[in-house]
């Protein structure tokens, strides 16, 4: 079924952090509309700064897909040092926000080693302006994070979006 949530690792065996299980709800996804994740992530050594996020976003047009440009930090964007992001969202010494602090997932780097998990939770997705070329379609996305040029993690996320 084309749309319907799909994900993989795509690094090689050696890549240090590995997604284990990834669930989304509803699919598809719905904004606005509430988000329900659960998730499982393993790592085998400390994730520090900085941390490289590559994204490359693809749209479904018909038979063919179409990588979507970086448009104000949204679409197949590199972001330098996620830690630094993460650093401006929630100024280091402020506790982290829920259901991260309940189930003990850190929400600053360095992230330690070790099995993180996430039990099933809603998030709200609010009616956020979306730039017209994230309409209503079918979307996948390749994650690479780096650091140092030495791979962490690859992911590869299927998934359909609707907008009211």
């Amino acid at each position: 079924q084309v749309g319907a949530f799909a994900w993989e690792n795509c690094g090689d065996r050696r890549d240090p952090v590995v997604l284990q299980s990834l669930s989304v709800a509803p699919d598809p996804i719905s904004i606005p509309g509430s988000l329900r994740v659960s998730a499982a992530v393993s790592s085998s050594k400390t994730v520090a700064s900085p941390l490289k996020v590559v994204l490359v976003v693809e749209k479904a047009l018909g038979d063919l897909w179409i990588q979507l440009p970086c448009v104000d930090q949204l679409g197949s964007c590199t972001y330098d040092d996620v830690c630094t992001i993460l650093d401006n969202l929630i100024p280091p010494g402020t506790t982290c926000p829920e259901p991260l602090l309940t189930y003990g997932i850190p929400c600053h780097c360095p992230f330690k080693a070790g099995s993180y998990s996430l039990p099933a939770s809603n998030f709200d997705l609010p009616d956020v302006e979306l730039p017209s070329w994230m309409t209503n379609g079918n979307y996948r996305v390749r994650a690479v994070a780096t650091n140092g040029g030495q791979e962490l993690a690859c992911i590869k996320l299927a998934f359909s979006l609707q907008s009211h």
